[in-house]
């Protein structure tokens, strides 16, 4: 019997393999096709732990997938609590490299904010975890995993509609569009309906504007698109996100407007930090409405959440509201982001591990 959740050595951890690359390591082992969905549906529906916990497979099929396998999570290294409900963890990867997720929860529905890199390579100007550096790309099975150990946690090995994780949201450390093959990759194995289930609607990639491989998201996998906007002018995006340099708004919009998911129904999310003085004018608020002319979009307006050494302060909340009132008035959603799990540094661009090369 092998350690529940725990990596043997020269095994392969399942969390890394497709569904069509699990069948096909199956059958090399001599094992009947179909072994394939029992084994998947126990893992990601129900949260084995060990191959012992496979009741449906007898006791030498089990201990052959032991010999072979894995179901290694990784470790959690701290859990915090926020007054608002929120939590955060810190986890730890088998080379000891570090990364956050967040799960936030709603009355009628829960959103878990998944890495898609050690640290992050966009350097964004008003975001913490752009201060740490970039340290590498997880694999597929390090960000499903993060999902597994999240379910762990809350015991959310139920049945579809009592489950507490509803929804996935690409947004936490690094630039997943720069991590495609392997976000791609977990997407796969995140919507399948056999296990995990979390649909495309219910999925939201987040992306400083990789303009590239937009549309290639779009095509492939269809989820929903959040854009860092954050500001008007190329001038000033140029500062608060560098990689406008290479990809200025103009670009940057038209892949939105092309996005292949894109509907009246499925409009696009542009994420526009509030910050004192520095973008949010009417002025900005107009030249937003201007910009978006012809996108199926709402815009979400955060507020700016604090963390040591950085330069900025939030916008006064009276100054978000009426920045909001005038993007409403021209047809635009523009809800104010509650800022959750500012206590524990878990809001909207307070992430940071401590992970080093």
């Amino acid at each position: 019997m092998t350690n529940k959740g725990v990596r043997q050595e020269n095994t392969m951890n399942i969390f890394e393999l497709s569904f069509e690359e699990l069948t096909e390591a199956l059958i090399k082992l001599g094992l009947q096709k179909y072994r394939a969905k029992q084994i998947w549906t126990a893992v990601y529906c129900f949260g084995a732990r060990d191959f012992s916990d496979i009741t449906a497979l007898n006791k030498e099929t089990r201990e052959l997938l032991g010999k072979h396998f894995s179901l290694e999570r990784p470790v959690v290294s701290v859990l915090q609590k926020s007054a608002d409900g929120t939590q955060k963890w810190l986890l730890k990867n088998k080379d000891n490299s570090e990364i956050e997720c967040v799960f936030i929860p709603e009355e009628d529905r829960g959103a878990l904010c998944v890495s898609t890199q050690v640290g992050c390579l966009m350097g964004c100007k008003f975001c913490n975890t752009g201060t740490q550096g970039f340290v590498r790309n997880l694999s597929a099975g390090e960000i499903v995993s993060q999902i597994i150990a999240v379910k762990d946690t809350l015991n959310d090995w139920v049945a579809a509609d009592n489950r507490q994780l509803s929804n996935i949201v690409l947004m936490g450390m690094g630039e997943p569009l720069y991590n495609y093959d392997n976000t791609a990759k977990a997407v796969r194995n995140i919507m399948r309906d056999d296990g995990i289930g979390i649909g495309k609607r219910r999925i939201t990639l987040s992306t400083c504007g990789v303009v590239p491989m937009i549309e290639r998201c779009g095509q492939e996998l269809e989820v929903n698109l959040a854009v860092s906007l954050h500001a008007v002018t190329d001038e000033l995006r140029d500062e608060l996100i560098p990689i406008n340099k290479k990809y200025p708004i103009k670009e940057l919009l038209k892949a939105c407007k092309n996005y292949p998911a894109a509907s009246n129904s499925r409009r696009i999310t542009f994420e526009y930090v509030m910050l004192k003085g520095v973008n949010d004018s009417m002025a900005d608020a107009k030249e937003l409405i201007r910009l978006l002319r012809g996108i199926h979009a709402k815009i979400n307006l955060i507020p700016f959440n604090e963390w040591s050494g950085s330069p900025y302060q939030s916008s006064d909340w009276k100054v978000i509201e009426k920045f909001g009132d005038v993007l409403n008035e021209a047809g635009y959603a523009s809800p104010i982001r509650t800022p959750r799990g500012r206590d524990i540094m878990a809001a909207c661009g307070q992430l940071r591990s401590q992970s080093v090369e």
